[in-house]
C-alpha cells in the first residue's frame, strides 16, 4: 500500500506520563523548578481530572495525569533533548537527581533518569539520528 500524497500525521503535539494521585506539587517541583519547564494552564474542562501540564521549547508539551492504580513506566519513556549534557549533568546533582549514563550509541551522550513517580526518562545531547528505511 503506498503513502498518502498529504501525510496523515503532522508530528508529535504531547506525552503524557501516568502519575499517582496528589502528583501535582511533585510534578511541579521536578518538570517545572528542576527541568525548566514552564506550566500550562489547563483547559477549563480537564482541571477536576488533576495532573499538569508544561510546555516544551519547540512548542510540544508534556502533561502528567492521574491514574488510580498508578504504576511507573519502566522502560517505554519520553525522550528529551538538551543543548548541553554536561550542564543538565551538573543541575541534576544539584538537585539530588540520580542519572544513569548510557554510552551505547556513543558519541551520542544520553542519560537516563527518574520522575519522582518512577516513570523513566531520557535526555539526549541534540538528538537521535535516524534513517528512513527505503
Amino acid at each position: 500500500m503506498s503513502s498518502p500524497a498529504v501525510p496523515l500525521i503532522l508530528g508529535l503535539d504531547h506525552v503524557q506520563l501516568e502519575a499517582p494521585p496528589g502528583h501535582e506539587a511533585q510534578a511541579r517541583a521536578f518538570y517545572g523548578e528542576f527541568l525548566g519547564l514552564p506550566e500550562l494552564l489547563k483547559p477549563l474542562a480537564l482541571r477536576p481530572n488533576g495532573g499538569v501540564w508544561f510546555a516544551l521549547p519547540d512548542g510540544r508539551q508534556l502533561h502528567t495525569g492521574v491514574v488510580s492504580g498508578f504504576a511507573p513506566l519502566l522502560k517505554g519513556h519520553p525522550c528529551l533533548r538538551c543543548a548541553d549534557l554536561q550542564s543538565f549533568l551538573a543541575r541534576a546533582e544539584a538537585f539530588g537527581i540520580e542519572v544513569q549514563e548510557d554510552r551505547q550509541l556513543a558519541p551520542l551522550r544520553r542519560v537516563y533518569l527518574h520522575d519522582p513517580f518512577g516513570n523513566r526518562l531520557e535526555v539526549v545531547e541534540g538528538g537521535h539520528a535516524s534513517e528512513l528505511l527505503t
